[in-house]
């Protein structure tokens, strides 16, 4: 049995045979290249990458669980997440798209239906940190095969340690072998062999068995019905898809080696101990230790604290690593003598786990002025913001192009479902949609705020030199940074304000008022308000004011 799972999308549109390539294509997804039989396969793991891969992703899950590895996935997480009561974290921009508006308004329906399938919008922050920490996400689209058209009924996550991305070549005698297919250098096509079958395989107990590197039985589902999104991290010696934690391992074991090292060796020097010499005089060997055991069962601390409890226990049993140093001494001594040993100095220097922790966070892209508890948050002025907290935004902006996918996969899968769209009309239309993520509105209201002030206060320092050396489109263009579009939007604004009256500067109206005034158009009517004077003295009208056009 050859069947798969699930359903998929055939595109009408093949690659002409003229089209040839001595290069294999560029997969970087993890998947593999196995020897198959059946419906239900199994893989024997001869080289140990799905034994790596499985301890790989416990090692990212474990890591994310360290409070300092924790805080700085968390500022991702947050800088790429923004959740509001009122907007959502992420809405679709066609803006470059040249379809119809019609279209386009089918298009947006069918992303806030993904959305909704997704329950984005309520767990956005667990489906951005889950693909942040494994590397990869997978989630199952679950369809109507009676009815198709209908689109997607249901996204169902699916654990990265139960599924795996798998690759089959058939031969003649359809049996798949494990090697790649090889570029043929021929005429007419690129490889001698392209059946090559992609399928994921679920593994309901998991991918790693309790013994060895063998993975169980598995169901194969079709590729199209699977979404898988990575990270776009690939290691290219071991073909594994890594997580942004990976590079942080070295840092992070050696942040808890040091922690612990610190304090055992506090525990060990940090109190004072006493050396107690007992004058044993002329007893014999096995007389005089009986006698220093006595002794030291007389004055030995019996109170033992319990860490569980909380409670301090009357206990002789128990010897305490910090215990006091017993030792005889024979006659012709000074007798009986007890002294003190200090405890160790400088205990309270962190010199050395300051300089782990930072290189921790170094290592995870996030600013250190951002978790250094010594300095409090500072929204600041924009000549003030660091460069690590640029490369920190551009970070985090490279993160939501790749998490993007996510929806890029949904949506396509529900635009061909739905026939809003063949694939081939997908793959031109797919290069201009993009996402518009929710952006920390106080923060990015000061940044512009700031930007703004400091224009505005160039543009003041330039107005005088505006007709002598620099123009007014100059001053639109390249200090106030206006685009062709933002330009002619404000003249059409201002066309419009000034023709109503309402885009002249109360100061200019009284200015025209007064000339008008002066020049007799207005005068003063018997109530004492100020109206146009009449051609008949005895018919007074309403005051009016006729401004033009004027140019500020």
């Amino acid at each position: 049995m050859t069947k798969l799972f699930g359903f998929s999308i055939d595109d009408e549109s093949k690659k002409s045979k003229g089209v040839i390539s001595p290069v294999a294509p560029n997969k970087e997804d993890g998947a593999d290249y196995y020897l198959s039989s059946g419906f239900y396969g199994q893989y024997v793991d001869i080289e140990g990458v799905f034994r790596t891969e499985f301890d790989i992703i416990k090692r990212y899950r474990d890591m994310s669980l360290h409070p300092e590895c924790d805080t700085a996935v968390e500022h991702v997480v947050n800088e790429a997440i923004v959740s509001d009561l009122n907007d959502s974290p992420v809405e679709i921009d066609l803006d470059n798209l040249q379809v119809g508006q019609s279209l386009k308004n089918v298009i947006r329906d069918e992303f806030k239906m993904v959305k909704d399938l997704l329950e984005f919008d309520k767990k956005s922050h667990e489906i951005f940190r889950n693909w942040y920490v494994d590397g990869r996400l997978y989630y199952h689209k679950v369809i109507d095969v009676q009815k198709p058209d209908e689109g997607i009924k249901e996204v169902r996550y699916i654990d990265a340690l139960k599924i795996k991305l798998m690759r089959v070549k058939p031969n003649d005698k359809g049996k798949g072998v494990p090697d790649m297919p090889m570029p043929d250098n021929s005429a007419t096509n690129v490889n001698k062999d392209t059946k090559v079958q992609e399928f994921y395989t679920y593994y309901p107990q998991g991918i790693a068995q309790k013994y060895g590197s063998v993975a169980g039985k598995g169901v194969r589902i079709a590729k199209d019905s699977i979404c898988h999104i990575t990270s776009g991290l690939v290691d290219r010696n071991k073909k594994l898809t890594l997580s942004y934690l990976h590079k942080a391992i070295k840092g992070l074991n050696q942040l808890r080696m040091i922690e612990d090292s610190l304090v055992i060796y506090r525990l060990s020097r940090a109190p004072e101990r006493r050396i107690f010499y007992i004058d044993v005089g002329n007893l014999p060997k096995v007389k005089a230790e009986q006698y220093l055991r006595d002794v030291m069962s007389r004055y030995r601390n019996k109170l033992v604290y319990d860490a569980n409890t909380g409670e301090i226990k009357d206990d002789k049993k128990f010897m305490s690593m910090l215990a006091d140093f017993w030792l005889p001494r024979r006659e012709g001594g000074r007798g009986t003598e007890i002294s003190t040993l200090p405890g160790g100095q400088n205990l309270g220097e962190l010199s050395d786990i300051e300089y782990f922790q930072k290189k921790l966070y170094r290592s995870l892209n996030v600013p250190e002025s951002r978790i250094g508890g010594d300095s409090g948050f500072n929204m600041g002025r924009s000549s003030e913001i660091l460069r690590d907290e640029l490369m920190f935004s551009k970070f985090v902006g490279r993160l939501r192009k790749r998490f993007s996918a996510l929806f890029l996969d949904l949506l396509k899968t529900q635009l061909i479902l739905k026939n809003i769209v063949t694939p081939e009309d997908w793959d031109k239309m797919s290069e201009h949609i993009q996402f518009d993520y929710l952006y920390d509105n106080h923060f990015a209201e000061l940044k512009e705020t700031e930007l703004m002030n400091e224009r505005l206060n160039l543009m003041v320092q330039v107005e005088p030199y505006i007709g002598t050396y620099y123009s007014r489109d100059y001053v639109k263009r390249k200090i106030l940074r206006q685009s062709d579009e933002e330009i002619l939007e404000m003249e059409q604004e201002m066309d419009e304000e000034n023709a109503e009256g309402t885009g002249v500067p109360l100061e200019t109206q009284n200015m025209i008022m007064q000339g008008q005034i002066e020049n007799g158009q207005i005068g003063t009517n018997k109530d004492g308000s100020m109206g146009k004077v009449p051609e008949d003295p005895e018919q007074m009208q309403a005051p009016t004011l006729n401004i033009k056009k004027a140019k500020i």
